[in-house]
């Protein structure tokens, strides 16, 4: 039990802050659009990645390097520049928060959050390195209940900030409000985009 609540709390302490998959979710909360679908998505994910993550400290530890890394940094800078651009071009769409029209399909949503979620390097450095390298001194039935612990965190938060985005969409119902919801979306991944960016620079400096 006690590897259980260590792996609850400190699977919540990384997720808790805010990145670029957080925000996603929080913006389809608000949007109503898909929500189950997208925090069923992250969830699972984390998941899969803290179980692969213990799986492979357990077994293939040695054979980890940068520039897996490296690699993963650039995947996501080219997603998050597409993720700009599209926000930017949405300032001339009127936005719509009727839960029964959304121009937006369940298919393209669930691509959406798994781009979020595959191409995010913190993701990766959260639950396959972190959680992973945590636990690689544990037994096997504790790694277990660590991974329970951690994936249980993750299932929380997510549906937790999902609905509580939705149903705080009622007070974000005029275009301008929205516009500024997207500023603010902008403005944090040009920011994660530069220090994206920063870190491949120093790979390479």
């Amino acid at each position: 039990m006690e590897f259980l609540i260590l792996g609850f709390f400190t699977g919540l302490s990384l997720i808790l802050a805010i990145g670029a998959q957080n925000i996603f979710v929080i913006e389809q909360g608000l949007k109503k659009q898909h929500v189950f679908l997208v925090c069923i998505v992250c969830s699972v994910s984390d998941l899969i990645l803290i179980f692969l993550g213990i799986s492979l400290f357990y077994f293939f530890q040695q054979y980890f390097n940068i520039f897996l890394e490296l690699t993963l940094n650039i995947l996501l800078i080219i997603f998050l520049i597409y993720f700009i651009y599209s926000k930017i071009k949405s300032f001339r769409i009127n936005i719509s928060f009727d839960s029964n029209k959304s121009e937006i399909s369940s298919l393209e949503i669930f691509f959406k959050t798994l781009g979020f979620t595959y191409l995010n390097p913190h993701v990766y450095s959260d639950t396959v390195f972190f959680l992973g390298n945590f636990s690689k001194n544990f037994l096997i039935k504790e790694k277990i209940f660590f991974g329970i612990g951690a994936s249980t965190a993750s299932f929380i938060f997510f549906f937790i900030i999902g609905y509580l985005s939705k149903y705080l969409s009622k007070y974000a119902q005029n275009k301008k409000t929205w516009q500024y919801i997207n500023l603010f979306i902008i403005c944090f991944m040009s920011l994660l985009t530069i220090y994206i960016a920063k870190e491949i620079l120093i790979f390479f400096g």
